[in-house]
C-alpha cells in the first residue's frame, strides 16, 4: 500500500489533505505534533517510531534521521539493485513526502528570542526529507506548501499518476524552500556575536558581507524599456506585495517604474496631494483641499507633459477626482483604493489602468526599515539604502538641521513653499532645479548636466505661466550650487527663496550672490542625487 510521510510545522489544510490521502488508500506516516493533529481528527497514523524501532528523542531533535525512513524515500523503483536493498532490510517505500520546515524565519523576525531557542528553530529532519524527496522526485512526491494540497489530490486522481512535469515542479519547489531556508539562516547567524557573556544578536547589516538576492518571477512583461528587451516582474518572498490592477491592460515594464516613482511622490505628503510622472520625473505636483482638487493642480503644473501620463495620489479616488482623471488622457493611475462610484466614471475609459497596492495599504514612506536598491553595472551590481527624505519630515523653520545662511530670514509663506519643492526636488533626476508656490510646482528642470541648464529648462516650461512667469516662487535644487551662476541663474529667473543642501567649497560665494539678489538661502545639510 502507498504511504504518505508527514511532519509540517504549518498545519493550514492538513487534515482535510490527509483524509483525502486516506481515501485513496495511502497509509499515514507521522511525526510528533502533526501525528496528534491527525489522530485527534479520527485519522489513523503509523508513528515514526513505529517505522524505525526508535523512539523521538532529545525533544524531537531526532526522530526521522534513519536509514528505515530515508531508505524508503531514496529508493529508485527502476534500479534492481536498490529493490534489493529495500527487501533485505524489510524497509517500506514511502510515494509522498509532505513536509514544511520549523518556523525559523518567524522566530528570527523576533528580536526577543533567545539565542538558543532561535538554534531549536532550525529544522535538521525536514530539509533531508525534502531533499531526499526532492532528489527522487520520478518515484516521490514532494510537498511543502498547503497551497499544492488540491493539485496534488488532482494529480492522484488522474489517468496513469503524477505526471512528470508535475513531478519535476514540485521538486524544484522543495529545492527553493530549503534553499530560502537555508539563506535565512546563515543571515541570521551572521548578526550573532560570540562574547564572554555569550551570544547576542545584533541587529541585520543594512549592507552584509555576503548578500541573497532570492526573488520569485511573479509575471513576465510584454517587453522592457524598449520592445526588443524581453523582461519580468520579480519579487521577494515576503516583500511588500506591490501594485494591483483594478482595471485596464497588465502593466508594463515602464508603467511599473512610473508607478512606483508616483506612489512614493505622492507619500512624501499628510495633506491630499497627487503627482503626474513621465518617465520617473514629476512634470506636476500639488497639494490640495482634497484630491480632485490637488490633481488638476498638479495637471496644470504642465498640461503638456501630463498628457499620457502616470497619476499619484495619496487620498482615495472619488467620483469628481475620476471625473478630473478622465477629462484628459492618463496612462494610468495609482491610489489607496478606489470608490465604487469613481470606477464606474474611469471605466468609461476602458484603456486607463486603475492600480492600487495589492496589501489595501498607501505605501508607507519612511517607516524604520530602509529598503536596499540593486542596481546592475559591468561586472557587479551596486547596493544602497533606498533615499528617504527624512528631513522633509521635520519641522519647518524649527529643525536644527536646517541653516538660514542669507541676511535675510524666509517669510512664513516662503517657508511653506521651500519645504514642498524640497520634497518634490528630491525625486527629480539630477542635477535638478525646480520652481514651486506653497502647494504646487511651478517648473521643473530635471537631468540636465548643469544647474544652469536646469534652470533654464524649468524658465522654458514656465513661459506657459504668463507675463509673471516664476515672480516669487521658490526654487530647490537637490546639491549645492558649485558656482554663483546657478544662483544668479535663479535669481533672474524670479524666485525670493532658495533651498539647497550645501557642502560647496564656494558656498561663501554663493551666499554673497543671494544677499546680493535680496534672496533668501536655507542650506539642509542633505545631497539627494537622484541618477
Amino acid at each position: 500500500m502507498p504511504r504518505a510521510l508527514l511532519s509540517v510545522s504549518d498545519k493550514t489544510g492538513l487534515v482535510d489533505f490527509a483524509r483525502a490521502l486516506a481515501e485513496r488508500g495511502i497509509d499515514l506516516v507521522s511525526t510528533g505534533g502533526t501525528a496528534r493533529v491527525l489522530q485527534e481528527a479520527g485519522l489513523a497514523v503509523i508513528g515514526i517510531s513505529d517505522v524505525t524501532g526508535v523512539p523521538e528523542m532529545m525533544d524531537g531533535r531526532v526522530k526521522t534521521l534513519h536509514p528505515l525512513v530515508h531508505g524508503g524515500i531514496l529508493a529508485r523503483r527502476d534500479k534492481p539493485d536498490d529493490i534489493a536493498a529495500v527487501a533485505a532490510h524489510r524497509i517500506s517505500l514511502i510515494d509522498l513526502v509532505v513536509v514544511n520546515l520549523y518556523p525559523f524565519v518567524r522566530a528570527a523576525s523576533n528580536p526577543d528570542t533567545p539565542f538558543d531557542a532561535l538554534i531549536e528553530e532550525i529544522d535538521i529532519g525536514g530539509p533531508s526529507l525534502v531533499r531526499a524527496a526532492a532528489k527522487n522526485f520520478k518515484d516521490v512526491l514532494v510537498v511543502v506548501s498547503p497551497a499544492d494540497y488540491t493539485a496534488v489530490i488532482e494529480q492522484l486522481d488522474r489517468g496513469g499518476g503524477p505526471s512528470r512535469e508535475f513531478r519535476f515542479g514540485l521538486a524544484r519547489a522543495a529545492f527553493k524552500h530549503t534553499g530560502r531556508y537555508d539563506t535565512a539562516i546563515a543571515a541570521t547567524l551572521g548578526t550573532v556575536t560570540v562574547g564572554a557573556e555569550g551570544f547576542t544578536r545584533a541587529a541585520p547589516s543594512l549592507l552584509p558581507d555576503a548578500l541573497s538576492v532570492n526573488l520569485r518571477k511573479v509575471r513576465d512583461l510584454r517587453y522592457g524599456e524598449n520592445p526588443h528587451q524581453s523582461a519580468a516582474l520579480y519579487q521577494g518572498f515576503g516583500s511588500h506585495p506591490g501594485f494591483a490592477v483594478l482595471q485596464g491592460k497588465a502593466l508594463s515594464y515602464t508603467n511599473l517604474l512610473d508607478l512606483d516613482a508616483a506612489a512614493r511622490i505622492a507619500a512624501e505628503f499628510r495633506e491630499p496631494s497627487a503627482v503626474v510622472i513621465k518617465h520617473t520625473n514629476p512634470c506636476g505636483a500639488a497639494t490640495g483641499g482634497g484630491p480632485a482638487d490637488a490633481y488638476v493642480r498638479a495637471r496644470e503644473a504642465d498640461a503638456v507633459a501630463a498628457f499620457g501620463g502616470i497619476v499619484g495620489l495619496n487620498r482615495p479616488i472619488d467620483a469628481e477626482t475620476a471625473r478630473a482623471i478622465v477629462s484628459t488622457f492618463i496612462e494610468a493611475v495609482t491610489a489607496p483604493s478606489v470608490t465604487e462610484d469613481a470606477r464606474a466614471i474611469l471605466g468609461t475609459k476602458v484603456n486607463l489602468r486603475v492600480v492600487v497596492p495589492a496589501a489595501g495599504d498607501a505605501l508607507d514612506h519612511g517607516g524604520a526599515v530602509e529598503d536596499l536598491e540593486l542596481r546592475s553595472i559591468v561586472g557587479g551590481v551596486l547596493v544602497q539604502a533606498r533615499d528617504i527624505v527624512r528631513e522633509a519630515h521635520t519641522v519647518w523653520p524649527g529643525d536644527a538641521d536646517l541653516r538660514v545662511v542669507t541676511q535675510r530670514q524666509p517669510t512664513e509663506g516662503e517657508w511653506q513653499a521651500l519645504r514642498f519643492g524640497w520634497r518634490i526636488c528630491a525625486h527629480v533626476k539630477s542635477n535638478a532645479v525646480m520652481f514651486a508656490s506653497a502647494d504646487r510646482t511651478l517648473a521643473i528642470g530635471a537631468g540636465q548636466m548643469s544647474r544652469v541648464d536646469a534652470v533654464q529648462v524649468a524658465r522654458m516650461k514656465a513661459e506657459s505661466l504668463g507675463p509673471l512667469g516664476l515672480t516669487g516662487s521658490v526654487a530647490a535644487s537637490d546639491a549645492f550650487f558649485p558656482f554663483r551662476d546657478g544662483l544668479d541663474a535663479v535669481a533672474e529667473a524670479g524666485a525670493t527663496a532658495v533651498v539647497q543642501p550645501g557642502g560647496s567649497v564656494r558656498d561663501a560665494e554663493v551666499i554673497e550672490a543671494a544677499d546680493a539678489h535680496g534672496l533668501a538661502m536655507v542650506f539642509t545639510g542633505q545631497r539627494h542625487f537622484r541618477h
